[in-house]
């Protein structure tokens, strides 16, 4: 019964226009028509009056000529989303305190539609940072973000996070170490790791909690020993800031927390 009321109610153009967002949300340099359509199993003139929509109306656009790429215009209406903009809001200056504090970048990260994304990020005051565009989706698995937004759930809510990730992300299946040290990560507030994607780079994390105590979001410093820089704390006092800043957000956010030191 279910699939009949499925099949009912289809808006075959809506579902083509979604298959090109979603296509092309996941590819770097664009696709032109006829990829387009050999990558969604259609003829390429089925595909014509809806690009020519989609780019006229600011979703995609051409590159390089016969192209088509996705604009930033999605992101923007994500940004919309009245709480999400309300916790940049609130996290943009204490962000931008622990940028200047730690000498060191920093990131906000939020759990969406199955991807760990950034929302935010602050750029490290002298020279040296590593950063990340806000907008990119980072992995769940492998970094101290996804670290933080899966251990900070609850296990029915962690393992639809996982669910949802893997339907359109192929992955070896979790070893029960990986859940073991997620409950390790909550039992002591904080994850501390060897960056998977960068050599010499250490992710500390932690989680900025809301009124059910459980993760709304992960801070993140990707941290770098600083050499020759004045008053930069070492890694384990950076840790503490990271800490001392979310401690502030979750508070701003409605968490029952203890006063900072």
């Amino acid at each position: 019964m279910k699939d009949e009321d499925n099949e009912r109610y289809r808006a075959p153009a809506l579902d083509k226009g979604l298959d090109i967002l979603e296509l092309l949300a996941g590819v770097d340099g664009g696709l032109t028509q006829a990829e387009i359509a050999k990558r969604l199993d259609r003829s390429p003139n089925e595909f014509y009056r809806m690009l020519d929509r989609l780019v006229r109306r600011g979703y995609v656009t051409r590159i390089d000529g016969d192209r088509f790429a996705l604009t930033l215009k999605l992101f923007g209406l994500a940004q919309l989303h009245a709480p999400v903009r309300r916790l940049v809001s609130y996290a943009t200056p204490l962000m931008r305190e622990l940028a200047e504090s730690s000498r060191q970048a920093n990131q906000l990260v939020v759990f969406d539609r199955g991807a760990a994304v950034v929302i935010a990020q602050q750029e490290a005051p002298g020279y040296w940072g590593i950063s990340i565009r806000v907008g990119s989706h980072i992995g769940l698995f492998d970094t101290g973000s996804g670290h933080i937004l899966l251990a900070f759930r609850s296990e029915e809510e962690r393992q639809m996070m996982i669910a949802e990730n893997l339907k359109s992300n192929e992955k070896p299946e979790l070893a029960p170490e990986f859940f073991e040290r997620l409950d390790q990560i909550r039992d002591r507030g904080y994850e501390m790791m060897p960056s998977a994607q960068t050599a010499g780079v250490f992710n500390l994390s932690a989680p900025v909690l809301g009124p059910d105590g459980q993760a709304i979001a992960a801070l993140t410093v990707p941290y770098i020993a600083l050499v020759n820089t004045r008053d930069a704390p070492d890694i384990t006092g950076t840790m503490q800031l990271v800490l001392k800043t979310t401690e502030k957000l979750s508070r701003l956010a409605g968490a029952d927390m203890a006063p900072a030191a």
